[in-house]
Parts: C-alpha cells; structure tokens; sequence
C-alpha cells in the first residue's frame, strides 16, 4: 500500500493513522517533496476512475489565482499539477490496482 501523504494535512494524518492501525505496511510518499511524474499522475487517475480536474485542490490559494475558471484539457492539468504539486488532492491512497482519496479518512477502509 501507498499513501501519497502531506504531513501537515489533519486528513492525511488521519488517513495515515487509520492504516497504521491495521497493521498494513504502507509507503509514505510526502508528495510536496517527491512530485509524482505526469505517468505516475495519469496512473493514479486510471486506478482513482477519476478526471485530472477532479483531483485539484480548488481551494488553494494557487488555484483560485492561477487556474479558476479555466478549461484545460487532461494533459494540460496534469501538467499543472506535476509543476505545483500542492494542486493535487491529499491523501491518496493506493492498493494493487485500486485507489481512494482519503476525503474522509474512513474511505481507505475500501482497500483494507
């Protein structure tokens, strides 16, 4: 399992503890750190079901300035978010070929 984490986040920590708790063992990435590529985003995306747009965080400051109200294709958000990584929706979570956003913390019990 991995758990793409911001530490300074309450729901990730939550999300975090909630796996911690299981037992399972997980690989903490702090994505504001180590970005993932556009690959791995896209990959993320196949596994959540979900469209770049829904992943965005749409109230930070960066996307209200930046990007509010603009239509980009796919590649384009993904490309977004790789150059501002603080964009990306906390946590997700992601086991095998499935994969949550941790909105609430509880939704990662889908994948224990």
């Amino acid at each position: 399992m991995k758990i793409y984490h911001n530490p300074r986040c309450g729901k990730s920590r939550a999300t975090l503890e909630l796996i911690n708790k299981s037992g399972v063992d997980v690989e903490v990435i702090e994505y504001l750190k180590e970005t993932p590529s556009a690959n791995d985003l896209s990959v993320l995306l196949s596994k959540l079901g979900m469209k770049p747009e829904e992943i965005l965080r749409k109230g930070e400051k960066l996307y209200k300035e930046e990007f509010k109200g603009k239509k980009l294709s796919d590649h384009a958000w993904i490309k977004a978010m790789v150059e501002n990584p603080i964009l990306i929706e906390r946590p997700i979570v992601v086991k095998g070929n499935k994969a949550v956003i941790g909105r609430p913390p509880e939704n990662v019990n889908d994948l224990l």
